[in-house]
């Protein structure tokens, strides 16, 4: 079980200042940059009564946190950090293990941690996004194929059915998961079936159907031009790219939610911030319901908070030049009716190196 440290100082601490001391301290937020930070920048900051927020980009990864820490010359406060980070910086004491019970409830009362969508790994973390690996094409690419438009993960495994190259990526992360859906594993048995040799065997015999047809891309950017160009009938891509082409540019493409990966982002808090307080309570605000949903209005990442979906799903038309958004949220009800499996962070950590040497050779990259 997860620890609870409401009752140590830090945690008394944290809690007086976020609920009494006025907001005064900047607060510096690390993101990604491009339009993930803008929608940070429109959903969080612009709506935050507390001090100024400022905005640094960075690559990710833990090498700059550790120094800073390690340095004790901290002048990062909060960071988006993917999973694996947001684990493993954690078990490091890289940081600050925050109370729980500050955070704001679902309007039905369900705590903040019992509103995420999956298990909150560690004190350290406040749920950010979902974004996920999607298969999709371009409207009219398989006008006259017998079998007519691909439905169904399997689709995008079948050549034959319906022909063209395949856009895949060149790290084997929701590859392997798709192929086993694809072969007929449900997703819930998904990573016991990748635990033994047989099943990481079978996932690659099913990679071996497309190998031939496969063109591999590395930026977020390539699948779509891929698309586009002809060059390959379907692709895999980052649900957040082409839903952004399709509502900033009207771009014909068509979503496959059949198969997706889903994919958490979180926020922390850097252990040693002298900005403590202030840098909770933007926290608490960032991480409300209302204010995950805000970020949709901006880019079709999704709010890990149940309640944050509830709240786009009212309010439709969400996005900000009022288009439905719901259709491009890949935990919305109409996405998620479809099979779909939320990566598992703790399971890529303990075999990641070995599928990524496995999958480097497989692919010949």
């Amino acid at each position: 079980m997860r620890k609870h440290l409401i009752t140590t100082t830090l945690a008394s601490a944290l809690i007086s200042a976020a609920l009494v001391t006025p907001a005064q301290a900047d607060v510096t937020f690390v993101s990604w940059g491009g339009a993930y930070t803008m929608s940070q920048q429109k959903a969080y900051a612009d709506t935050y009564t507390g001090g100024k927020v400022n905005f640094v980009n960075y690559n990710g990864g833990l090498g700059e946190i550790r120094t800073q820490v390690e340095s004790g010359n901290v002048t990062w406060d909060i960071v988006d950090v993917l999973p694996h980070e947001a684990r493993v910086g954690c078990d490091e004491g890289l940081f600050e293990e925050l109370p729980r019970d500050v955070f704001t409830p679902a309007p039905d009362g369900t705590s903040m941690d019992e509103d995420v969508m999956v298990e909150v790994p560690n004190d350290c973390v406040v749920p950010q996004i979902f974004w996920s690996y999607v298969p999709f094409y371009q409207k009219g690419a398989f006008d006259g194929n017998a079998a007519g438009d691909p439905k169904t993960i399997e689709d995008f495994f079948d050549v034959e059915k319906f022909p063209g190259k395949r856009g895949i990526h060149t790290w084997g992360n929701a590859l392997v998961e798709m192929a086993l859906m694809a072969d007929g594993v449900a997703p819930e048995d998904v990573y016991s079936v990748l635990d033994t040799p047989e099943g990481m065997d079978r996932a690659f015999a099913k990679l071996d159907t497309i190998k031939d047809h496969a063109v591999f891309w590395s930026s977020g950017a390539k699948p779509l031009e891929l698309v586009t160009s002809g060059e390959v009938s379907m692709a895999l891509a980052y649900n957040g790219r082409v839903g952004a082409a399709i509502l900033a540019e009207d771009a014909p493409f068509v979503i496959n939610w059949d198969g997706q990966v889903l994919e958490e982002e979180w926020i922390v808090m850097i252990k040693g911030t002298p900005n403590a307080d202030e840098a909770l309570k933007f926290m608490i605000h960032a991480s409300a319901p209302e204010q995950q949903a805000g970020q949709a209005k901006w880019i079709t990442y999704a709010p890990m908070r149940k309640s944050g979906i509830d709240i786009i799903e009212a309010g439709e038309p969400w996005y900000n030049t009022g288009v439905n958004i719901m259709p491009l949220m890949p935990n919305a009800p109409a996405a998620l009716s479809h099979r779909y499996v939320f990566a598992d962070p703790s399971w890529w950590a303990d075999n990641g190196d070995s599928i990524s040497e496995r999958f480097t050779a497989w692919s010949g990259q």
